[in-house]
């Protein structure tokens, strides 16, 4: 073994002490000031460059016992998934009951496969490292915080104050579920076209807080990437609404741009109704 792989392990080893160490106390779930309903979005997905690399789709039914099924999928011209469901409940403050993750093919770094219950506390991941690795098939515990929102920021991120920085939780899966704080910092307002109308969208930046060792380490190690890049912008209205999304899917995933897509008849079809009549 070279001294270099010696260094490695042991800084891995350090990183894996340091995670283990620090518990984080639950902050309060964030209050709900707009209830979520039925939707039905069309999304795009481009690189930063502007290049086209899939599209997706977000819907959102709620269900009989009242929780709200929210499932955001995209499908890559390379074959890529990313389908993600998140089951939550919304009375009085927003509270993930149940989360599914599949991330697969070349735009993803990792293939994985993840699922939790807060009923049962169980978690399951299944993760391999490329296309030819072996699949690992992990199972256990863990005692989710009220406020853990994955595959819920946009929609928590509608439901600040104005002007409010929120801090939450997430997990990550490395590829044992991994609690993290992560700050949501409301920026500056910015201009955007609706049509032939002008408006606001607050830009908020999502910040993990994972500490200086932690983050020198991972970034190291190849288990953090060099700087994080998350922001999403958001409608300033009586109602906001959602106008983009840019950041990796995956930790140390490409960063892409994620917009809305709004579903057009064609001319050719609008023709012919046009001629019908």
């Amino acid at each position: 073994m070279s001294i270099r792989q010696v260094r490695i392990k042991l800084a891995v080893l350090l990183l894996t002490a340091t995670l283990g160490s620090v518990h984080f106390a639950d902050a309060a779930p964030v209050a709900v000031r707009f209830s979520e309903g039925v939707t039905h979005a069309y999304l795009l997905v481009r690189s930063i460059a502007g290049e086209m690399l899939g599209q997706g789709e977000l819907t959102q039914v709620v269900k009989e016992d009242g929780l709200v099924e929210s499932r955001m999928m995209f499908r890559f011209k390379d074959g890529s998934l990313h389908d993600e469901v998140v089951v939550f409940s919304q009375q009085r403050v927003f509270t993930v009951i149940r989360y599914h993750l599949v991330q697969r093919g070349p735009s993803f770094p990792d293939q994985i496969d993840v699922s939790i219950d807060r009923g049962t506390g169980q978690y399951k991941v299944r993760s391999k490292s490329g296309e030819g690795a072996k699949e690992e098939i992990l199972t256990g515990a863990v005692d989710l915080p009220k406020d853990v929102y994955n595959g819920m920021l946009i929609t928590v991120s509608k439901n600040l104050q104005k002007g409010v920085d929120e801090t939450v939780s997430i997990l990550a899966f490395t590829p044992t579920p991994q609690v993290y704080r992560l700050q949501l910092l409301a920026m500056e307002d910015q201009p955007v076209r609706i049509g032939d109308q002008a408006g606001k969208a607050t830009q908020y930046v999502f910040q993990p807080q994972v500490g200086l060792i932690k983050e020198f380490f991972g970034k190291m190690t190849g288990q953090l990437p060099a700087s994080f890049h998350y922001m999403c912008w958001i409608l300033v209205d009586e109602v906001p609404a959602f106008v983009q999304f840019e950041g990796p899917l995956q930790l140390m995933g490409q960063i892409v741009h994620i917009e809305l897509l709004t579903p057009r008849v064609t001319a050719e079809m609008a023709d012919k109704k046009r001629s019908a009549k």
